[in-house]
């Protein structure tokens, strides 16, 4: 099993390389839109052997047909209607004329790019109430775009198509499918590792490394549970919340998401796809979350058993600021909204109004794990301090872990997980210090830690068992926590540790006469250089 995973996983990526060579050969490598055409033409690839798969489990007369679509052919098309209603209510609805190998065979028609087109167009249709995302206004964005308008020479297009189709059937995926999550969440990260930089538009689109959504799935769920309710307020293109998922067990947990950016949104949503979470995808919100949260209850925002976020730190809010200091505000931003810098608004510390929003969000038995910036840990003043002081005296601070400095290739910031659990009323909190662990790489023209699997375990059992371990961790009250400031710095509560050696009285003799003879040389050795510098000087001034 694990060599057929290695192989479809090597052919996997050289499918994607290949999409991706199509676009440079096109002339859309490193366009805004290829992102687009590689995602879509991937999906489109997913669900049409996905389909596939599922019929089979359905009919033994598909299991032993090769091909299976000449043998589903014979349908009638109420036999076929009937086939699809039994399909999972998460499944996509596929037309027989929407197959790939129908495309594969009509490949040479005119107007082929049209087919290509209309045939995706038609999938989005007919699935669009299970795989549309919402935009917080209420507007439905569907599921795939028409990839071949990309192609500003409308001559080309047709044959660009065809390349799409003909590099899409080379690979089938149904043999696969057993693997779920374990093998796609692999290929989500290769398929979008040049789509998910930071840097681009309004919201910086983090990729959060595997080892942190690691930790923090593994150390907020430490114990099985059932129908719970999670949630991202800047979710990217979720992989914090793909491996929460994972932790709790896809069936057993609903997903919410809201996020600014539309590439995220879409990423997000075929990460969902993917990874066997299509029940969660009406959850996914394109919009501003501070400004305009959108889950709710009523008239009031929801509330949350799970909440993972890996934040912008800082970023130029400035054209809405204002409009979130407000008196209906005031509990959600209790500890106040940074204002606008005079110099560079960039640097505005966005982060510090996400996590008060994500403690507004936590439900009574809510659990959280945000990344920060290592210096929210110690400021003495302002928002920061604040914050610490409401985790504290609310008894909602679970523990804090300090990661490795480059744990994140593409910024240099130092980050820590911040965790908060509104049951945590005794106060036994874990602040560790994990960043002498992991070993440094290079990664294009940035330095990255990479933390092992071994290392891994060891942050979450340390954390999940309370073990205070020398220079490492720390279990604290929040007594102690108030004596120390609301200091969250692990660093801050380690013992000094002074040596005692037990000596005799001539040993320690020996020892005292050895040190006055070396500081009796130091001074002889100082006294005869100064002499010497005396000497040179008088010789130059005087021959």
């Amino acid at each position: 099993m694990v060599m057929l995973i290695q192989d479809f996983t090597s052919k996997t990526k050289e499918l994607i390389d290949d999409l991706k060579g199509i676009c440079a050969n096109y002339g859309l490598g490193n366009d805004g839109n290829e992102y687009k055409i590689i995602t879509q033409a991937f999906l489109y690839k997913f669900m049409n052997d996905k389909f596939g798969y599922e019929v089979k489990q359905l009919d033994p007369r598909l299991t032993h047909a090769e091909p299976w679509e000449q043998e589903i052919a014979k349908y009638t098309d109420a036999q076929y209607e009937m086939l699809l209603l039994r399909l999972h209510p998460d499944s996509a609805r596929l037309k027989r004329e929407h197959y790939l190998s129908y495309l594969y065979q009509n490949q040479n028609r005119e107007e082929f790019a049209k087919l290509f087109d209309d045939t995706l167009r038609d999938i989005a249709i007919t699935n669009n109430d299970i795989f549309s995302v919402k935009t917080g206004s209420g507007a439905r964005v569907i599921l795939f775009d028409e990839l071949s308008n990309f192609i500003t020479d409308s001559s080309r297009r047709d044959a660009f198509c065809r390349a799409l189709t003909n590099a899409l059937v080379r690979l089938n995926f149904e043999g696969i499918f057993e693997q779920k999550f374990d093998f796609f969440a692999t290929i989500f990260e290769y398929l979008i590792q040049d789509y998910n930089k930071d840097g681009g538009g309004k919201y910086a689109e983090y990729y959060t490394p595997h080892a942190v959504a690691k930790i923090m799935a593994a150390i907020l769920i430490d114990k099985p549970v059932q129908n719970v309710t999670a949630y991202d307020p800047a979710a990217g293109s979720g992989s914090l919340l793909m491996s929460l998922a994972h932790q709790i067990g896809e069936d057993r947990c609903t997903l919410y998401t809201q996020d600014i950016s539309q590439k995220s949104s879409s990423l997000l949503r075929l990460n969902l796809i993917l990874n066997n979470l299509v029940h969660s995808i009406q959850n996914v919100i394109q919009g501003n979350t501070l400004l305009n949260p959108y889950h709710r209850n009523g008239d009031q925002l929801m509330t949350f058993d799970f909440v993972v976020s890996n934040p912008p730190f800082k970023l130029d809010f400035s054209d809405f600021r204002d409009d979130l200091d407000t008196k209906a505000n005031q509990d959600r931003f209790f500890a106040g909204i940074p204002n606008i810098t005079n110099k560079d608004k960039a640097k505005m510390a966005i982060y510090l109004v996400f996590i008060q929003h994500i403690m507004f969000s936590l439900s009574a038995q809510g659990k959280a794990a945000v990344v920060v910036p290592t210096g929210f840990l110690t400021a003495q003043s302002g928002i920061e301090l604040k914050i610490r002081q409401k985790l504290v005296d609310a008894n909602m601070l679970r523990g804090v872990v300090s990661m490795p400095s480059n744990i994140f290739a593409t910024t240099g910031t130092n980050v820590s997980i911040l965790f908060m659990d509104k049951t945590n009323t005794k106060g036994e909190i874990v602040l560790m210090d994990a960043s002498k662990l992991g070993t440094t790489v290079k990664e294009g023209k940035n330095q990255k830690t990479l933390l092992s699997s071994k290392e891994e375990d060891l942050i979450i059992n340390t954390f999940n068992q309370h073990e205070a371990v020398e220079d490492f961790s720390v279990v604290v009250s929040y007594e102690q926590i108030k004596e120390k400031n609301y200091s969250f710095s692990a660093g801050q509560y380690f013992d000094v540790r002074v040596e005692y050696t037990d000596l005799t009285r001539e040993q320690f003799t020996a020892r005292m006469e050895n040190i006055k003879n070396k500081l009796d040389l130091l001074f002889v050795t100082s006294k005869d250089l100064e002499n010497e510098i005396q000497r040179q000087l008088g010789d130059l001034l005087y021959g």
